[in-house]
């Protein structure tokens, strides 16, 4: 679906003109137009989920539906990295691994034993300086040995901002790029990619999902100007080219996806609720999908006509429909008492109504 702001302008004007009230089918429909306008294309959200999602064989063994690992949580956070973390088994992936500092691994080994938890990210403040460069080397050395195992490298989510433990996981995503490695980059993960574009620039198997200000900081940093609305899908193809042709999924009242080739829109409608923790699930869950994309070497142009090739924007667009529909689901049982918990214990429902186990 194509469409222009001046096209959505005029579309506003007729409904001002005759009242201004609309129905609230109407009014999602001018949100959706308003979010498309420019070059994007409205994804098909639900074929795409259909065409990526393995079916189940019986001579398939563990690890073959996708091996994930979370490298995320400290001391203050360890949520994220367990949304993250269980979003991405609860869509159907084998194992689901997460690094993390020793502060924070009894506590998210506490929320579900179904997680592989290792201990071995270090803070500042629990190192002396003459021991930085051999504690840096450790924890790269921990983390490298299981490395050539996973089929996605999540990478932010509860990470936190300390200095020595940024740096450590910078050296983590150089080794990562060094294997072709898929990482997909939320929550600190993007403040230390904003920061350090080097980390991911020119990377194609790299994917960022940026939130509104995490959005606006990488716009000011690359492109040096402010958010344009307007134009928001053009901003987003110059972006993701600039930095290198990686995928950019912008979080917002609907979902804009480029690899700076193409711009695709998720606007499917969510939930109005807005508890913390649902760009965690959406980390997780880009993370399978991208990597089901993958296995499946779907190339659009033989299986999915108008769809993108790029399989990391594949699993971005796949990702957003799964969860806009979890949540939507979710709010529909819960409504203002819904959590990040409820919506993730939604995936596999709604996943299912789209695609049949059977």
């Amino acid at each position: 679906m194509l469409a222009s702001s001046a096209i959505f302008r005029r579309q506003q004007f007729l409904i001002r003109s005759l009242g201004g009230h609309s129905s609230n089918i109407h009014r999602e429909r001018m949100q959706a137009i308003k979010c498309v306008s420019g070059s994007a294309l409205e994804a098909d959200g639900q074929s795409i989920l259909r065409a990526i999602v393995p079916t189940f064989d019986p001579f398939r063994y563990k690890g073959q539906a996708g091996k994930v690992a979370v490298i995320g949580g400290c001391r203050e956070y360890t949520g994220a990295p367990y949304f993250a973390a269980i979003s991405a088994l609860k869509i159907g992936a084998d194992l689901s691994h997460v690094f993390c500092t020793k502060d924070a691994a009894g506590v998210i080994k506490s929320y579900s034993p179904e997680l592989i938890v290792h201990p071995v990210l270090e803070e500042s403040y629990n190192i002396r300086d003459d021991e930085k460069s051999i504690i840096s080397s450790k924890v790269l050395a921990d983390v490298a040995k299981w490395m050539e195992r996973f089929d996605c490298l999540v990478v932010g989510p509860g990470l936190g901002r300390d200095p020595f433990l940024l740096d450590c996981v910078s050296e983590i995503m150089k080794h990562a790029r060094q294997l072709n490695i898929p990482i997909v980059v939320d929550g600190d993960g993007l403040f230390l990619v904003t920061n350090n574009l080097d980390l991911v620039s020119g990377y194609p198997l790299a994917v960022l999902t940026p939130n509104v200000n995490e959005y606006k900081r990488l716009v000011e940093k690359v492109l040096d100007c402010e958010i344009n609305d307007q134009d928001a899908p053009e901003q987003l193809l110059s972006l993701a080219r600039r930095v290198g042709g990686i995928t950019i999924l912008r979080k917002g009242k609907c979902d804009i996806i480029s690899d700076g080739e193409t711009v695709h829109v998720v606007s499917v409608f969510g939930s109005p609720r807005r508890c913390g923790g649902q760009g965690d699930i959406l980390s997780g869950s880009v993370a399978i999908f991208s990597s089901w994309a993958r296995q499946q070497n779907l190339a659009t142009g033989d299986n999915l006509r108008g769809s993108p090739s790029n399989p990391m924007v594949v699993g971005s667009i796949a990702a957003s429909t799964l969860l806009r529909k979890a949540a939507s689901t979710a709010f529909g049982k819960k409504k203002r008492a819904t959590l990040t918990t409820d919506i993730i214990e939604c995936l596999g429902i709604s996943l299912e109504e789209i695609c049949p186990a059977s």
